[in-house]
C-alpha cells in the first residue's frame, strides 16, 4: 500500500475526490463514468498524494545491497560497476526524492529494476526509471496487468494501462537468475499469493531476500482478489519464504520495518495461519461475512498487527473472501 507516515490514519480517513481529472479520463472515451469516479477516489489517490512529499530513507545492508523506505513498497539498490539495479520502483511522484537517495549510493546510472508484482506502489516509477536507463525484469503476468485496464475492487479503483515504456521487456514464467555486479540474483514465482504475479529477488552471497508483498512487517496485509491473490497463497508464499531463509538472512518486507529477519517472517506466517483458520469456523459456522467480522476473530492480533491501512475488519474481509 503506502508510506510509513499513513500509519495513524484509518481506513475511513482514505476519502478524497480528485474529479477533474477522472472527468477528463471519462470525456476522452478512456472509461465509463463509474469507472472514472472509481479512478478519482479513495486510497490510491492518497498515497499518491502522500509519496509526493515523504522522506526516503537509506538502510545500507551487506554486499552492497541497501534499502529504501517511503515511495510505496521497500526499494531494494544493488550498486556496483555494471550501474544500480533496483528491486521495485516506488511511485512516479517520489522521483526527486528517490533520483538523491540513488544518488547518495553512488554515480552509477540506474541499468536494470526487478519488479516483484504489477501494483501501482511497486511500478508506478517504472517509467522514469526506464528513461533512466533501467531494462525492466518481471512475471509476465506483470506485464500483462501493467499493459491493460485493472480495477481493484478492494479499493474500489480502475487502472489505466501503464505507458509503453513502464511495461517490463524482458519476463518469465517460472523462475529467472541473473548475474548483475558480480552478484547472482534468484528470481522465483510464488504462484498466486498477493496477487497472481509475485515473485521473490535473493541477493545470493550478500544472503539477503526480497519478498515483495508476500509480507508484510507488523501490519495486516492487502491481499488483491481481483488479480489472483488470496489467502491461501499468501501463506504458501511464507512457507517459500521460510524455506529459503537462514536465521541470517535479512529479509526485505513489502510494507512495514524494511529490514526483518526468518523469526519475524515466522510470526506474520503463523498469525496467517490462525486468523485464516479462525475466520474459515465462522464462514464453515454459517455466518455472514458481516457476522464474522463481528465475531472480531482477529482480536488476539490487533494490537500489533491492526494499526495500519488494512484494521482489523478489512483484513477479516479480505480474508473471508478466500475461505
Amino acid at each position: 500500500m503506502g508510506p510509513q507516515k499513513l500509519h495513524s490514519l484509518s481506513r475511513r480517513g482514505f476519502c478524497m475526490c480528485c474529479l477533474g481529472g477522472a472527468a477528463f479520463a471519462a470525456g476522452a472515451g478512456w472509461l465509463t463514468p463509474r469507472q472514472a469516479f472509481a479512478e478519482a477516489r479513495g486510497i490510491v489517490s492518497l498515497i499518491k498524494d502522500s509519496a509526493a512529499k515523504a522522506v526516503i530513507t537509506t538502510y545500507k545492508l551487506r554486499g552492497n545491497v541497501s534499502v529504501l523506505e517511503g515511495s510505496g513498497g521497500n526499494i531494494a539498490v544493488l550498486t556496483g560497476p555494471d550501474g544500480k539495479l533496483l528491486v521495485d520502483a516506488g511511485i512516479g511522484v517520489s522521483r526527486p526524492q528517490l533520483s538523491k537517495a540513488l544518488a547518495e549510493l553512488g554515480s552509477e546510472p540506474v541499468a536494470r529494476l526487478i519488479n516483484t508484482h504489477w501494483h501501482f506502489d511497486h511500478a508506478d516509477g517504472n517509467e522514469w526509471l526506464h528513461a533512466a536507463g533501467a531494462k525492466i525484469i518481471a512475471h509476465e503476468n506483470t506485464r500483462k496487468h501493467l499493459a491493460s485496464i485493472q480495477r481493484v475492487e478492494d479499493w474500489d479503483y480502475v487502472f489505466l494501462p501503464s505507458p509503453s515504456d513502464a511495461v517490463p521487456v524482458d519476463v518469465f514464467t517460472k523462475n529467472q537468475d541473473l548475474t548483475f555486479n558480480g552478484a547472482s540474483l534468484a528470481l522465483r514465482y510464488y504462484g498466486p499469493a498477493h496477487t497472481d504475479s509475485d515473485i521473490s529477488v535473493m541477493f545470493t552471497e550478500a544472503n539477503i531476500l526480497h519478498v515483495g508483498d508476500t509480507y508484510w512487517n507488523g501490519i495486516y496485509p492487502f491481499i488483491d482478489y481481483s488479480t489472483g491473490g488470496g489467502i491461501n497463497g499468501m501463506i504458501a508464499a511464507s512457507d517459500a519464504n521460510l524455506a529459503v531463509a537462514k536465521d541470517d538472512t535479512i529479509i526485505i518486507p513489502g510494507h512495514g520495518k524494511p529490514v526483518s529477519n526468518k523469526a519475524e517472517l515466522q510470526e506474520f506466517r503463523d498469525m496467517l495461519v490462525a486468523i485464516r483458520d479462525n475466520v474459515g469456523n465462522l464462514k464453515q459456522q454459517g455466518k455472514t461475512r458481516d457476522e464474522a467480522v463481528a465475531a472480531k476473530p482477529t482480536a488476539a492480533f490487533d494490537a500489533k498487527w491492526g494499526q495500519f491501512v488494512i484494521d482489523p475488519g478489512f483484513f477479516t474481509r479480505l480474508v473471508y473472501e478466500g475461505v
